[in-house]
């Protein structure tokens, strides 16, 4: 999904020097498929993961973490990323940006390997960290107020073409070519964008004195990469390992380092100022909990229909549509909202509205249609976050000061990010655990052979992708089967039900914090 706070990006920046009327057009094309490769790239991802995960005979683990080396880089960077441009040229660390993200695209189609392939993801991220906030500052810098909302207007509706032809484009090149096509199609989008950019685009800077906050950065991607790496390698090594404890007790002092550097560095890239206010400390608390939600959802959502439900991987790919659509179209409607209401009631709906949608993901699977089985709850779980992207947006740009309001939306936008990382992992984690314990529960009501028996459970971690023993009868393998695709459907609706609590946490914390009354002074 499309991360909050995108457009509050580009309507906070102050454009000095507006770019000349022959240049805009070619400054919306290139910044629209910047943004489009990373967006694309993210969601294909999550569509090819049985492939990659077959294609590797990887485990859980392993694909966890060619989504997770991706976001966990993008997430602690993309400030810094930010900050980067205003100070060296958004066109330039633009440029830097793509050319890194297309670089790593081409490594991660050719990755002989599982460990090779998150490398490249990783490097991925970091091209994404500069490209995304660049793209968005081009944008502010290039249009003055008067033309900015038609700007934004047209960006806006490409970036939801992307965000609804990407999935099934994804899909189809995943079950017509190779997953590696999901990869490979980034690099020649990354050499249109490079040639428009060097021939059209402008330069621009922020604030002469705009200052690196490289320490921050430092203790943040330490203290992210570390929780994620201690509960992702968790359910494998045991929380005794010294791996594990190990990168958890890194993580919990990275996090502190971060949180003690932005009290007292100069120029935070998260200013402790900001959280003084009510309303935005809950605009992210329920960003966190909600985008949290999301992201496991995204993650597991095509492994369930793929691997045990049996759809292509362009099925799968377009069953998420309907969501997409109705936040795109129901969009202008939310902003309706917003003024008939004001932001907290949209706020207390919203997610509430999502959790139900969760909530329905997480009661045995009836019926054997998609629009049966999957489309109420995707439908109302898009309805519920089309109610509340725009309030929330609304009240993140509101609650702080206009000096502040490309920090508060460029913070909102991060928090989005590492809510998916965390989740990914920790969720992930509960995952795996549920379905090695409904697996073991629904083989002990089998006659196998020992033999069988330990090869499946030193497989277990595998989860839907587990490779069933050869030389079984049909009978036995057929059981097999229907003992694995239970303990995935299991461990599925007990996570849809964490996110069903989550998205209800988030709208909680909308009816407690959030007043959306206007302007809170801060101070960094």
């Amino acid at each position: 999904m499309k991360q909050p706070c995108d457009e509050a990006v580009i309507r906070s920046g102050n454009a000095a020097k507006p770019a000349p009327p022959a240049a805009k057009p070619w400054i919306l094309a290139a910044t629209i498929i910047g943004s489009s490769m990373a967006f694309i790239d993210s969601t294909v991802v999550n569509v090819a993961l049985p492939a990659l995960q077959s294609g590797f005979h990887a485990t859980v683990i392993d694909v966890q973490w060619v989504v997770e080396a991706y976001g966990l880089f993008l997430a602690a960077l993309i400030l810094v990323g930010g900050s980067l441009g205003d100070r060296l040229g958004r066109r330039k660390i633009f440029i830097i940006g793509v050319t890194v993200f297309a670089a790593a695209s081409a490594a991660c189609g050719l990755a002989p390997d599982i460990r090779l392939l998150i490398i490249a993801r990783s490097v991925q991220g970091v091209g994404a960290a500069l490209l995304v906030p660049s793209s968005l500052a081009i944008i502010s810098a290039s249009f003055d107020q008067a033309n900015r909302g038609a700007a934004i207007g047209t960006w806006s509706g490409f970036t939801a073409i992307t965000a609804a032809v990407g999935p099934v484009l994804g899909g189809f090149l995943v079950q017509h070519a190779s997953w590696r096509w999901a990869f490979f199609i980034n690099v020649p989008m990354a050499a249109v964008v490079i040639a428009i950019t060097l021939w059209r685009l402008p330069e621009s800077r922020g604030p002469a004195d705009a200052r690196l906050d490289w320490r921050g950065a430092l203790a943040a991607s330490a203290g992210l990469g570390g929780l994620v790496n201690g509960f992702v390698e968790s359910p494998m090594l045991g929380w005794a390992h010294p791996l594990v404890w190990g990168s958890l007790v890194v993580g919990v002092l990275g996090l502190s380092a971060f949180a003690y550097i932005e009290l007292h560095v100069a120029s935070p890239m998260a200013p402790p100022g900001l959280f003084a206010s009510r309303d935005f400390t809950g605009a992210n608390l329920l960003t966190l909990f909600l985008y949290s939600a999301i992201g496991i959802f995204f993650f597991l959502f095509a492994m369930n229909l793929i691997q045990v439900h049996g759809y292509s991987a362009t099925a799968a790919g377009g069953a998420s549509l309907p969501m997409i659509l109705m936040i795109f179209f129901l969009s202008r409607w939310a902003g309706g909202l917003i003024a008939r209401y004001g932001p907290r009631i949209p706020l207390i709906a919203g997610p509430m509205i999502a959790g139900l949608g969760f909530a329905l993901f997480a009661l045995p699977a009836w019926g054997s249609s998609y629009w049966t089985q999957f489309f109420p709850a995707v439908a109302i779980l898009g309805l519920g976050m089309a109610i509340t992207v725009a309030p929330l947006t609304t009240v993140v740009m509101s609650s702080v000061t206009q000096d502040h309001a490309g920090a508060a939306s460029g913070i909102n936008n991060a928090v989005a990010r590492v809510a998916s990382v965390l989740a990914i992992a920790v969720l992930g984690m509960i995952m795996v655990n549920a379905f090695s314990l409904r697996l073991n529960h629904n083989l002990a009501g089998l006659t196998l052979a020992p033999g069988v028996l330990n090869d499946i459970r030193a497989n277990e971690i595998k989860l839907a992708g587990l490779p069933i023993p050869e030389g079984l009868d049909q009978s036995a393998k057929a059981d097999i089967e229907q003992s694995v695709r239970d303990a995935f459907g299991y461990g599925f609706r007990m996570v849809m039900g964490i996110c069903a609590a989550l998205a209800v946490a988030a709208s909680g914390v909308a009816r407690a914090m959030i007043r959306g009354q206007g302007r809170t002074q801060t101070s960094e």
